[in-house]
């Protein structure tokens, strides 16, 4: 591309007014809230409120500014205080009335109120940083650096951070050089696959034609995977110029980026960012000024599962039914419109501009030397610390779990990791110790998936969670194979049949057949990934299974055909009634002799029995097998 120094200078201006707006921002106090999903479910929008209402009210120059998702989501409502002369802190756990103490201790009378402070975000003598802590250690941000840190409504804030810095570097150079160092990188697609990037994008070249699209993946559809709404509501700017390198490198003029309709946050602020960006001339024609044309625009999606394979997300998107195609060719070869694609997760560009600006070696200095880099999880489920996190590749579950979530809240025992989505894997205590990586993970019988980590502790039945995940995938399953369509049914109805006590000893036998069929018979991933749940806690929880069978006996005490509540008598206080309150069926009745006892009949095993007796008692209790009801209930009185 000619023409270097004039779009180097151009960018330079941009970046210069964008320095002096935020240098003019932070010279008096500024308080992020962050405004994500996740924070405006727990509250934060009466948060920013709170702040906002309260410093005018005091008459305090200081401004309130939106951001997005710190990761940091078990502490929400979240907001960060950057006021001269005191290092940034992070507070968490936010209401009213904690806002207008900050406001009148810290903004007003210099007292950063350190007890209520989760972690300072720069290094002082006084408060600990997140290099203190074992998260801190960890934790290695690349995709989510500005994340929870900038105004995804405000492109000067990412441009003062560097951003369209790589954009511009590499529109003053040639269309190769970029191919070249994102294959050099070895960048791995996050998208679940782990497929060479550069590779995916030199073939979109090779096919040649002068009509080409790059189409981002955000069709996000895994139960309790959150990572790519995170980035899209946090910092779409990194993904807008992931997507206009990888359109310079491949010789594109249109992107997309197909957004499920269920992320209406994501929708909003990615489309605020498209505008603001062709504002500062770096989208739509002559990109800063060179000859480079690139035009990007959002396609929602439905949320059909399926769509997030390449082939049915691009027949959706031509306005056919999501069906995945038989290939080749591939869609680099021959894709949206029967044009050479590049399709590409949230993750996968926005690591880009990072590897254009910092190089080659440094990215491959992180993670390990056949997953470089870093992966993104959403972390959730049975795990103190919830959120989102960003490790080496390498780091082990282990480390994962236990160091940067806290490990297992309540003195409960970890059971198992489900990782890689509903099409993942569900993995035991003894392979905690297995590194994060594509190979790895592959080796114990899981996936790496998109990013979707659930932790699992004693109270869950693996026979009961392999059922979850099945009957998920199998529901949204398009039915264009014989295999996963009928195979992914009668595999649920066996696991069925086990959860409700009705299971037989050639079940298993059966399942494990059905599994390797329906892996070996189904065009794509999700047909190919969906017997994982069944494969790996048959593997690891056979006993579990042979307990269902056997013994009609649930474990976990979780699968509801076989366990009944129990009260016990010599545990039950006559002068409580909490549990009869809490029943929504009336199930709960007082003897005669005054102690509280269950009607079998009306309980519907809603568990609320269980939670409202007090601690001094712990009268309600679960029985499994149901048979051990007639033992209790011989010897009460």
């Amino acid at each position: 591309m000619t023409g270097g120094k004039s779009v180097q200078e151009r960018y330079r201006r941009l970046k210069e007014s964008a320095l002096l707006r935020e240098e003019d921002l932070y010279r008096r106090p500024v308080v992020r809230v962050g405004m994500a999903t996740c924070g405006i479910a727990a509250g934060a929008a009466p948060v920013k409120e709170a702040f906002t209402r309260f410093i005018e009210e005091k008459g305090i120059d200081a401004r309130v500014v939106e951001v997005g998702c710190m990761g940091h989501c078990y502490a929400e409502p979240l907001a960060i205080i950057s006021k001269p002369g005191f290092p940034a802190l992070c507070y968490g756990y936010l209401d009213e009335d904690l806002v207008e103490r900050l406001v009148e201790d810290f903004l007003l009378n210099d007292d950063p109120c350190y007890e209520f402070a989760l972690v300072a975000l720069e290094t002082n003598d006084v408060f600990p940083t997140f290099s203190d802590f074992p998260r801190g250690v960890h934790e290695q941000k690349i995709v989510l650096e500005h994340c929870g840190f900038i105004d995804p409504g405000d492109i000067d804030q990412y441009i003062a951070t560097g951003g369209y810095g790589a954009l511009a570097g590499a529109l003053a150079g040639e269309p190769a050089a970029v191919l070249e160092r994102v294959k050099e990188s070895h960048l791995r697609g996050r998208g679940g696959a782990g497929f060479p990037a550069g590779l995916k994008w030199e073939a979109a070249v090779r096919a040649g034609g002068s009509e080409k699209y790059v189409i981002c993946n955000a069709d996000e559809g895994d139960p309790g995977a959150f990572m790519d709404r995170s980035i899209l509501e946090s910092c779409p700017h990194q993904v807008i110029e992931g997507m206009l390198l990888c359109a310079y490198a491949v010789g594109a003029a249109q992107g997309y980026l197909y957004i499920r309709a269920e992320y209406p946050l994501a929708v909003k602020r990615v489309q605020l960012a498209l505008e603001q960006a062709r504002e500062k001339g770096l989208l739509g024609t002559a990109i800063l000024g060179t000859p480079f044309n690139c035009d990007l625009e959002i396609f929602m999606g439905s949320g059909a599962f399926v769509c997030g394979e390449s082939s049915a997300l691009v027949r959706s998107m031509e306005g056919l039914m999501g069906i995945p195609a038989t290939r080749p060719p591939r869609l680099a070869e021959s894709g949206f419109r029967g044009r050479p694609t590049v399709l590409n997760n949230v993750k996968t560009f926005a690591y880009i501009p990072p590897i254009i600006n910092r190089g080659v070696d440094w990215f491959r200095s992180i993670g390990t030397a056949e997953n470089p880099g870093t992966a993104v999880f959403s972390l959730v489920g049975k795990v103190s610390h919830t959120g989102l996190v960003e490790v080496p590749m390498g780091t082990t579950l282990r480390e994962l779990i236990e160091d940067v979530g806290e490990g297992v809240p309540n003195d409960k025992a970890f059971k198992a990791a489900q990782i890689g989505g509903p099409s993942g894997g569900c993995l035991p205590e003894a392979s905690l110790d297995i590194p994060i990586d594509f190979d790895s993970l592959q080796e114990a019988g899981a996936i790496m998936g998109s990013g979707g980590l659930v932790v699992l502790d004693e109270d869950d039945c693996m026979v009961a969670i392999a059922r979850y995940f099945l009957e998920f995938t199998q529901q949204e399953s398009c039915g264009k194979c014989t295999f996963c369509r009928l195979g992914t049914k009668h595999m649920l109805d066996i696991l069925t049949a086990i959860t409700e006590g009705r299971g037989e000893p050639e079940h298993l036998e059966i399942l494990a057949q059905l599994a390797g069929d329906v892996k070996e018979g189904s065009l794509c991933n999700l047909g190919k990934t969906a017997p994982n749940p069944i494969l790996t806690t048959l593997r690891y929880f056979r006993e579990e299974y042979e307990a269902h069978i056997k013994e009609k006996r649930c474990p976990a005490l979780m699968c509801k055909d076989l366990i009944v509540y129990y009260i016990e008598p010599s545990l039950c206080s006559k002068l409580c009634s909490v549990c009869v309150g809490s029943c929504p069926t009336e199930a709960i009745y007082t003897r005669t002799d005054g102690l509280k006892a269950i009607d079998q009949d009306k309980c519907t095993k809603c568990d609320n029995c269980l939670k409202t007796c007090p601690p001094d008692y712990n009268a309600v209790i679960k029985l499994s097998p149901p048979e051990l009801l007639a033992e209790k209930e011989g010897k009460g009185s």
